[in-house]
């Protein structure tokens, strides 16, 4: 009876050091001690969304080329039965931040996401990806015109290319939030709200109003959610 507590016992801190090591590297858990013994899989998309060029060493950053093969890996285990995303993100490059959100929008199996601090500027389509989306009353959302720095070659190639990139970015959280994308135009070319800037910033229950999340809700309703997607799609 010793052993095997001593053995129960060793396993557990040879789990929890894996655990540990895994947020540590890239901020990813796998969650499956509740009561049904639901195998959730914890995605954090946290400070900037890096994209093909390093942000500098001293800035939190979310690495799409570790988030990619980490949804590939979920869709791919028969084990993993939902997708739980905490997002506190600023924003950053918009190709690495839409391939995460097509990707996470393209998984079978339930997701739910979290707005926890922020989802600003392409952390927005990234937070209406999963099939429902919660926010914290405190959390905010900024959404504004794409940006561009450095030297214009052709100033109206150059807008023209930006007005694409822009149409897809709106695209893609209409199709999947509860917002026109005239309505997220209107928010985007706002004058009133930010000095020096263009745009609107949406706190928890009026990011909800506006369509763009579902429901204001902390950590114990995204999981329940989970939890009740997870079971509905068992029962097909």
């Amino acid at each position: 009876m010793e052993e095997n507590k001593k053995e129960e016992q060793k396993n557990r801190i040879e789990k929890e050091s894996e655990q540990n090591q895994q947020i540590r590297d890239m901020g990813q858990v796998l969650l499956n001690q509740n009561e049904k013994k639901h195998q959730v899989e914890l995605l954090t998309i946290i400070g900037e969304i890096e994209g093909h060029e390093s942000a500098p060493a001293q800035s939190k950053t979310t690495k799409y080329e570790h988030v990619l093969p980490k949804l590939a890996v979920i869709e791919d285990d028969k084990n993993v039965e939902g997708l739980l995303i905490l997002l506190n993100t600023v924003g950053g490059d918009v190709e690495a931040g839409l391939a995460i959100a097509e990707m996470i929008a393209s998984l079978s199996v339930p997701t739910v996401s979290l707005v926890l601090g922020g989802g600003h500027s392409i952390g927005v389509p990234m937070a209406v990806s999963a099939d429902y989306s919660f926010i914290v009353p405190t959390a905010t959302m900024v959404l504004h015109p794409v940006r561009s720095s450095g030297m214009f070659i052709g100033v109206a190639q150059t807008y023209r290319n930006m007005e694409k990139i822009q149409d897809r970015i709106t695209t893609f959280i209409s199709e999947h939030s509860n917002t026109s994308q005239k309505r997220l135009e209107e928010l985007m070319l706002d004058t009133t709200q930010l000095v020096k800037d263009v745009g609107t910033m949406l706190e928890g229950e009026e990011a909800v109003r506006e369509g763009l999340i579902n429901e204001v809700g902390g950590m114990k309703e995204a999981l329940a959610k989970l939890y009740q997607l997870i079971e509905e799609k068992n029962k097909k």
